[in-house]
């Protein structure tokens, strides 16, 4: 049996990455001949990509924009599968700062990383909404997620960067007070959060371990969508220092973004790659978009009539 080491997508696993931990608790990668360890990155060693391209990792999670800044570098990484079908991020802040719309954001603190794609789009939703972009007031939050407990209590005004499936659930202000917009509702560009890839000699040494890996993934997130009580007990498990409703409430809404238009999982789309490496070129990420189709491949997925992911997701969420 081969062992594979997949690194998750987080600082931490949240439900997000529940299709692995039920592809691994129902024994279907063991019956594809695959031992699977799921870890997650130590931020002193790098991110996901790092562990690809340095080799102490197998597969792994990552955003898009990552991948595609990386390959510029000319390492040889690639995308094999799309793991969400939207952006998750979101610009939450809370009820009377007078923060009605991303440009009322103009003049006011706001926390998040301030990498240059996160300026970047910190800019473009703010000047899409009629604002100031240059007067928004940026506080390096670093990896910090603030909470809206933490922006209630006057450490900053708004933040941007939170999942509004994840963080921005968390803390114990009433929801009637907090405000959140996720970025694709209000001008983003529109992205894979994340995808599922290999080092490209992970990929050419293995064919076939790569296939049998996503199919029995592929099958991992239709079971833990369509069977929610039994995945909330696993990633009760495997996250315990979580509230029981935080991370049911978040699984119900991720979930849905794990499917395309076509209820397929992992489908990578060309007419959402393409614009958003274009997108990134423009606001100065990229030095071009050259070779954004070299960056990932679809053909390890399992066939369209191999996938039960699309019936038991619409059928538990309706869409």
């Amino acid at each position: 049996m081969s062992h594979i080491r997949v690194m998750l997508d987080y600082f931490h696993p949240w439900p997000n990455s529940a299709g692995l931990f039920v592809a691994r608790e129902r024994g279907w990668y063991r019956e594809a001949g695959l031992e699977v360890e799921l870890s997650v990155q130590d931020p002193g060693r790098g991110d996901t990509l790092e562990y690809l391209a340095t080799r102490q990792a197998d597969f792994g999670l990552f955003p898009p924009n990552r991948l595609l800044v990386r390959r510029a570098q000319g390492q040889p990484l690639l995308g094999l599968a799309a793991v969400n079908h939207r952006a998750l991020e979101a610009i939450q802040t809370v009820t009377g700062r007078g923060i009605e719309r991303p440009r009322d954001l103009t003049g006011r603190r706001l926390a998040y990383n301030p990498t240059p794609r996160g300026r970047a789009l910190v800019r473009h939703l703010v000047a899409a909404d009629g604002g100031d972009p240059d007067a928004v007031i940026t506080m390096d939050a670093g990896h910090r997620e603030l909470t809206v407990d933490e922006l209630e209590s006057g450490e900053a005004d708004a933040t941007f960067g939170v999942y509004w499936s994840w963080d921005a659930l968390r803390g114990t202000l009433p929801e009637e007070r907090r405000v959140t917009w996720p970025v694709d509702e209000i001008g983003a560009p529109r992205y894979h959060s994340y995808l599922l890839g290999a080092h490209e000699a992970t990929v050419a040494a293995a064919p076939g371990a790569v296939r049998r890996f996503l199919a029995a993934t592929a099958r991992g997130f239709a079971e833990a969508a369509s069977d929610r009580p039994a995945t909330l007990a696993l990633l009760e498990r495997v996250i315990p220092y979580f509230p029981r409703p935080l991370i049911a409430r978040s699984l119900d809404l991720i979930a849905p973004t794990w499917i395309d238009a076509d209820g397929r999982w992992g489908v990578i789309a060309e007419d959402c790659t393409g614009p958003y490496a274009d997108w990134l070129a423009t606001h100065g990420v990229l030095p071009s978009a050259d070779g954004w189709r070299g960056s990932y491949t679809t053909e390890f997925l399992p066939a369209a009539g191999q996938q039960p992911v699309g019936q038991t997701l619409t059928a538990r969420f309706g869409g």
